[in-house]
């Protein structure tokens, strides 16, 4: 085992998901009569969690208990519309065996909620390769906070500073880059410059190796 580990965010890093949860609000949007457009999706929705995207498209402050009801009912249809169309972006299954087999530890720290995670963690049959899972209800933060990083990093018993975070989004890169960690873009959802200055850019896993991930760390 090394002493490196390797942190994916879900949406938009292991799955394309976006196009999804964007048809899934769209559908929710469409019943309580509120307009968007992808420009609009793009800026407020990818990498936001549910309680800011409620209250800003709905344009009013939203309580926990409605929160909880909105939120089950647009992830109930994101569930739904993805759970026949569940694959990895491109690379992903080979470069996570690419890790296993170099030493690295792995995990998955999502603003997702647990059940969405579960559905994709086993749909690619990856949750045994990960030491550590942490979504929305995992943490009283969320990003750009660091602490899904942060504790994911304890879970998995390697400092910050040896962690590598894959993330698609600007509050992702964020969070991770507030954790002290080296950060890897995944340009799925945004451009190189809509996005923080960071470690590293790829478009799919084709574009990386472990041996790869080593040598960004003997960067740092």
């Amino acid at each position: 085992m090394n002493n490196y580990a390797v942190i994916f965010d879900m949406d938009g890093v292991i799955c394309h998901t976006n196009p999804y949860h964007a048809k899934a609000f769209d559908a929710f949007f469409k019943k309580y009569n509120i307009e968007s457009s992808e420009e609009e999706f793009e800026e407020h929705m990818y990498g936001k969690h549910n309680s800011y995207i409620m209250q800003h498209f709905f344009k009013r402050p939203i309580s926990a208990d409605e929160l909880k009801l909105l939120e089950f009912e647009k992830e109930a249809l994101f569930r739904d519309i993805y759970k026949d169309e569940i694959s990895p972006i491109a690379g992903y299954i080979d470069f996570l065996a690419d890790l296993k087999s170099n030493h690295f530890k792995t995990g998955v720290a999502t603003s997702a909620p647990k059940e969405n995670m579960d559905l994709i963690l086993d749909a690619l049959d990856i949750r045994t390769k990960m030491g550590s899972i942490l979504c929305s209800e995992d943490v009283s933060a969320h990003k750009p906070d660091p602490e899904v990083y942060l504790k994911s990093a304890y879970n998995l018993a390697i400092a910050p500073k040896n962690c590598v975070v894959f993330e698609d989004s600007f509050s992702g890169i964020t969070a991770g880059l507030n954790a002290g960690m080296t950060v890897v873009a995944v340009l799925s959802s945004h451009t190189k410059e809509q996005l923080p200055t960071c470690h590293e850019y790829i478009n799919d896993y084709t574009e990386i190796s472990a041996n790869k991930i080593l040598r960004l760390l003997e960067k740092v």
